[in-house]
């Protein structure tokens, strides 16, 4: 690729429409590919931002069967909130498909066919995992088991998480259905594999030598780790009935495998776009002045760096990514993100409870953004994050700036007199600002770049405080001129500049400035240099209003609640079950005699912890029982207590007391016990429980 290219094709990976979209989804790959796609079109540059559902696989139809849908309903559902969310936060995709649509499918099989035609894959039959229960072969992230390089007992059929292992299936130990939980069995299937290992030469150069330098390490380190283990044949093909068939005779019941579909997804959403656009598709993939970026999750490297590269090589005609900036995981108060498990910030939930508030969540996931090492978001962090920053600084010292611009000149921009020395530094500082974002964008540190952003907003602060125009104005309204003036050009930066970062901020700014109808074909973003240019004297302002607002603490304090909710409700899944006892006959329990009582008088057995003495009408008489229940309940909360009781059992004296029965009790998960009750249900004393 040229070093000056003429146009960018940036992909941000597929999310799966098997849920919604959640905070790490954004922190790791489409928040930093928006800035960056922003950032390009600011500079005048032609921009392809492409993304789309990823709408196939195994876990679909098994999710619409949990959800008692079909997969197309399952698919067209999230599908609906995923767009949605992303178009309400302000992700600004040129095009979002998916790829149930028709153009994808006919793309994927015409790419499955001219490898097929040119001799690129191997067929190949082998035995792989079959789950019994399940009635399916099992795709590879479907069987987790223990890996046999470290020894994680949660690794995946296609990759240890823990240690980055390379694997199949069929190489884990102890394997398990995540379908079914079953233990799966090995059963013959013809599959067709793209031969990895004839294109390990060109990797290891392309890669290992070419993007040594430019690439992140956690990126060129994975990459490394695969090359130096030795690449081996990966299917392209999946015995399942949803998704792309595979077009090629004598492959009937088979699919497309979703990782050789889903990145052909890029290509088909660009088709459809430039279709949309009157442009050619093919100069955004086969051009070798445009260049190509994948925006991606670090557990999807393998696939967009390896791959990927490898199925363009394959066909020829395509260009290569110019980088692959993956980022790590955003972790949620201490722990991993969990679709499964609820543990999340749902974007479009996020979006109902703090409505406008969008560029709070992108600019607190962008300065505390997994590029190098695993992160954490936590509520308290954002509140902080607002509060002390966006508040106390950027919206603190706009807000000062426009309303004394109206106090003291009816909102037009005075002219400056002289300019002091602190003065030129500040503007010469801002004349500094888009070279010192720029070198931190175009090496894919985000983060830095927006607390970079964030110094220019707390030097226009600081200069406002330190020149204190308020207490000038009453000796020297000339002075005042020049510092409001000062100060307004610092304003007008920021409106251009944190575009990428905080959009929606960026455009009230520029209402606020009354400069709004300048775009990008302006190239603002280089005429930042340029000060006059952006609000020269003469020019009328806008109306001052409020860019951020202060979050108080109980807001905080009902998301933590909300998590911790979540935390309780997967501790009680969570809680290991007595395993099933041995089987018994029906006769065996009929010889139960189970009735409805209820507790007439309750008492603390003297010189004992545990037990209460309790009498009974179990609608046959009156008796006395002995429970061990005292250290969960206090005997008068229980009188009246409508309970199950077992009559027939044999009498047993306890601390000389006898107890003609038992109540029914079981435990919630905190460990409390609970009685086994029939409570409301319109049943009276001695009434038979069969």
């Amino acid at each position: 690729m040229s070093k000056s290219p003429k146009r960018y094709t940036i992909t941000a990976a597929l999310p799966y429409t098997n849920g919604p979209i959640h905070i790490g989804h954004l922190a790791g790959v489409y928040v930093p590919a928006d800035i960056y796609s922003r950032y390009l079109r600011l500079k005048g540059r032609d921009v392809a931002f492409v993304c789309g559902s990823d709408e196939h696989g195994v876990a679909i139809p098994m999710k619409a069967k949990k959800e008692g849908i079909s997969p197309r309903e399952l698919i067209d559902k999230y599908h609906g909130i995923i767009a949605k969310s992303f178009e309400d936060f302000g992700i600004s995709f040129d095009n979002y498909s998916r790829t149930s649509a028709e153009i994808h499918h006919e793309t994927a099989s015409d790419f499955f066919k001219a490898l097929y035609k040119e001799g690129d894959f191997i067929e190949e039959t082998t035995e792989q995992l079959y789950d019994e229960q399940a009635g399916q072969f099992l795709a590879d992230r479907f069987v987790t088991g223990t890996c046999p390089k470290c020894g994680n007992e949660e690794a995946y059929g296609d990759q240890c998480e823990k240690c980055g292992s390379s694997l199949n299936a069929t190489d884990l130990i102890n394997p398990k259905s995540t379908l079914s939980g079953a233990i799966p069995s090995l059963k013959e299937t013809k599959h067709w594999f793209l031969p990895l290992d004839r294109y390990e030469p060109f990797l290891r150069e392309w890669i290992l030598e070419s993007h040594k330098h430019d690439w992140k390490p956690n990126v060129y380190g994975q990459c490394k780790s695969w090359i130096d283990e030795g690449l081996k044949p990966r299917a392209v093909t999946r015995d399942l009935d949803w998704g792309i068939p595979v077009p090629v005779e004598g492959a009937d019941g088979k699919v497309l495998y979703v990782w050789f579909d889903a990145p052909i997804g890029y290509i088909s959403a660009t088709k459809e776009w430039a279709a949309r656009e009157g442009k050619n598709w093919e100069t955004y993939w086969k051009d070798e002045d445009t260049k190509l970026v994948h925006f991606i999750g670090k557990d999807n490297i393998v696939f967009h760096c390896i791959i990927f590269p490898a199925m363009l090589k394959a066909h020829g005609s395509f260009i290569l990514p110019d980088n692959v900036p993956a980022n790590e995981f955003l972790n949620l108060e201490g722990q991993k993100l969990s679709t499964s498990k609820n543990w999340a910030v749902w974007l479009h939930e996020y979006l109902e409870e703090f409505p406008d508030m969008q560029d709070v969540l992108r600019y607190t996931l962008t300065v505390n953004a997994p590029e190098t090492k695993d992160n954490d978001f936590t509520w308290k962090d954002f509140q902080a994050r607002n509060n002390n920053e966006l508040v106390a600084i950027f919206g603190n010292f706009i807000n000062r700036v426009l309303v004394l611009s109206q106090k003291y000149y009816d909102g037009v921009v005075p002219a400056p007199t002289t300019l002091t020395e602190t003065d030129k530094e500040v503007l010469a500082t801002l004349d500094s600002f888009p070279e010192t974002l720029t070198d931190s964008l175009e090496r894919y540190r985000f983060r830095e770049a927006c607390q970079e952003l964030m110094n220019m907003a707390r030097s226009g602060n600081k200069y406002l405080a330190d020149e204190a125009p308020w207490t000038v104005i009453k000796e020297d309204e000339e002075r005042v001129k020049t510092i409001m003036y000062v100060a307004l050009q610092v304003a007008a930066g920021l409106a251009v500049l944190s575009e990428p970062f905080l959009p929606f901020t960026a455009t009230a700014l520029r209402r606020m400035l009354n400069f709004e109808d300048r775009d990008a074909e302006n190239n603002l973003w280089i005429s930042t240099n340029s000060i006059q240019e952006l609000l020269p004297p003469g020019h009328q302002l806008g109306s001052p209003e409020l860019l951020f607002r202060k979050i108080e603490d109980k807001e905080i304090q009902q998301q933590i609640d909300k998590l911790e909710a979540t935390r309780k409700q997967n501790e009680n899944k969570e809680t290991a079950l007595i395993p099933q006892k041995d089987t018994i006959q029906f006769e065996d329990f009929s010889q139960l005699d189970l009735r409805v009582g209820t507790i007439l008088e309750a008492e603390k057995m003297p010189k004992t912890k545990k037990l209460l003495v309790l009498k009974v009408d179990t609608g046959l008489d009156v008796r006395t029982i002995v429970s061990g229940i005292a250290e969960s309940f206090d005997a008068a909360d229980i009188i009246g207590k409508q309970v199950t009781v077992l009559v027939n059992l044999a009498p047993r004296k306890l601390r000389g007391v006898e107890s003609q029965g038992m109540i029914l009790m079981t435990e919630n998960s905190e460990g409390k016990l609970v009685f086994v009750s029939p409570a409301k249900a319109g049943v009276g004393n001695g009434t038979t429980i069969n």
